[in-house]
């Protein structure tokens, strides 16, 4: 099997699996006062303060969750009723729950995918938003936000900033210190941590208002009982991305591999495109469409007949049968968006794994294009 879905999950690491088990030998509730109480506790805590390392935060910034969504929603909560700033491409978690909540006005993108940063000075004018919340990198087509300057300006405004750095943690550097963020969302299984288990950065005097009530975990900021398990998880797998530095693993290994299965497309498929701003972009993802060609078709072909997994975008997004709003919101174009693949590399990505794709890709396209009632640029040219 040829593996290209590593924006949607990551197999699970050996060190992460080796630290569950682990914690499956630890009995007593992390709450509790007793002694396997305090070993259970123990053991998150050592995982919390992986986690901050990884970001260059401090452990007691650092809240719990269930994972990405969770997070993105627990920020939302927390500027219930407020004015705030969401960029068009950001995750349905947080694009959905901030126009139920609040009062959401959305940031329009370049085709690239990035913010203009006169159209975003002028909307932090007009609207005075209580917070700004823009994605480090994208989980569609893997552009990367200068969140830094994006949120010095938020400040001046008077706003606070919330970035979901759930795709890029572990692909580029992410320091809270440096981009100097207020709240910024963390996923444990797009790193090779086990699914179920996130977290919220949230930076020391920042305004927090719980999501989850009834408890007083996580210093009364998420209410339930530890998952101490996938907490140890997630733990190890921040600990083995700050210890092999893995963005320097992606820029050196993965970046060329994913820019040269972008050569071979746009070199032997017919009227196929690259969606992703390859030059600022995350080193895994390769998002493209193939005129003529239904993206689902093509995946579905992929994982048929040379076994390659692979995605049309955002797997939480999958099955709805709307175009992608990310790729409307760049290209504003349906046939786009709904002829579009997205390839994600990860750490044990190969060649050889680039060489498959390129082995039947191909005439799965040209198949596709040819029982297709679209037309081809080149068929519109006839």
């Amino acid at each position: 099997m040829v593996y290209l879905d590593y924006s949607a999950t990551t197999p699970l690491l050996p060190c992460a699996k080796k630290a569950m088990l682990k914690a499956m030998d630890l009995p007593g509730n992390a709450s509790s006062l007793h002694t396997p109480g305090h070993l259970a506790m123990n053991a998150i805590e050592d995982a919390r303060d992986n986690i901050a390392n990884l970001i260059n935060a401090d452990p007691q910034e650092i809240v719990f969750t269930s994972g990405g969504s969770e997070s993105n929603n627990t920020v939302t909560n927390i500027f219930a009723g407020e004015k705030v700033l969401v960029s068009a491409i950001e995750h349905p978690s947080l694009l959905e729950s901030a126009k139920v909540r609040c009062k959401a006005t959305t940031i329009p993108v370049q085709k690239s995918g990035e913010i203009d940063f006169a159209t975003y000075q002028n909307l932090l004018s007009k609207t005075s938003p209580k917070l700004v919340s823009i994605m480090l990198g994208n989980n569609e087509i893997g552009t990367i936000e200068n969140v830094k300057k994006l949120a010095k300006l938020a400040h001046q405004s008077g706003a606070l900033f919330h970035t979901d750095a759930t795709q890029a943690l572990g692909k580029i550097l992410v320091d809270v210190k440096s981009l100097d963020v207020d709240y910024l969302t963390l996923s444990s299984h797009k790193i090779g941590g086990p699914i179920g288990i996130g977290a919220l950065y949230v930076k020391k005097g920042s305004p927090f208002t719980p999501l989850i009530i009834g408890g007083h975990q996580e210093k009364s900021r998420r209410a339930g009982t530890y998952q101490t398990i996938n907490i140890c998880g997630f733990g190890a797998a921040a600990q083995y991305a700050l210890q092999k530095n893995t963005p320097q693993i992606f820029a050196q290994k993965i970046r060329p591999l994913r820019d040269l299965l972008a050569k071979e497309i746009l070199a032997k498929v017919p009227f196929a495109s690259i969606n992703t701003p390859l030059k600022n972009s995350l080193p895994n993802i390769l998002n493209c469409s193939f005129e003529a060609a239904e993206g689902e078709s093509i995946q579905l072909y992929l994982d048929l007949e040379g076994k390659i997994v692979t995605s049309t975008g955002s797997a939480c997004a999958s099955g709805d049968g709307k175009p992608s709003h990310v790729l409307m919101a760049t290209h504003h174009d349906a046939e786009v968006a709904h002829a579009s693949v997205r390839f994600s590399f990860g750490l044990e990505s190969t060649k050889s794994d680039v060489q498959n794709v390129i082995k039947y890709l191909p005439d799965i396209v040209k198949r596709l294009q040819g029982i297709s009632t679209l037309k081809t640029k080149g068929d519109q040219n006839d």
